[in-house]
């Protein structure tokens, strides 16, 4: 019994996925040479590829640029407060309608910068906010 099980195992998870794993791992060098990525460590690495899974939201709020807004204006305010006392799986929601992720990229939050733009419409109150999450804008209507 202990063979048979011994062997069941193996094929689960090393024979039966050879082939898929091969051409993934062929793939994956093609794209990021080894050479390029063998000098991190795994840690490292997963954080390149995967992004930041922890937060400083004040951080967040400090790097935000704003257009047609100032930082004091009531709209922004709201915002920020409202944000604030989301629980954390709600942020992370709001970062991935922001930016397509729900985590920020591998060079970390310091350089993670976003910015509000008020789409100065003429009935906002009609408008719901939107995102451009390439260029990393939050459409927030006043």
């Amino acid at each position: 019994r202990k063979e048979f099980v011994d062997l069941y195992v193996n094929y689960v998870f090393n024979e039966s996925i050879r082939k898929p794993f091969e051409d993934f791992m062929q793939g994956f060098l093609r794209g990021c040479p080894a050479r390029k990525w063998k000098m991190f460590l795994p840690v490292e690495l997963q954080t390149v590829l995967e992004g930041h899974k922890k937060f400083d939201w004040r951080l967040l709020e400090k790097n935000v640029t704003y257009v047609q807004y100032g930082m004091l204006d009531r709209t922004i305010r709201n915002f920020w407060t409202v944000f604030h006392k989301l629980p954390e799986e709600k942020k992370k929601m709001f970062l991935a309608f922001l930016s397509g992720s729900d985590r920020i990229p591998g060079r970390g939050l310091e350089h993670f910068r976003f910015s509000i733009v008020d789409p100065q419409v003429e009935k906002p109150d009609e408008l719901y906010p939107s995102a451009n999450t390439c260029e990393l804008i939050l459409f927030l209507p006043r």
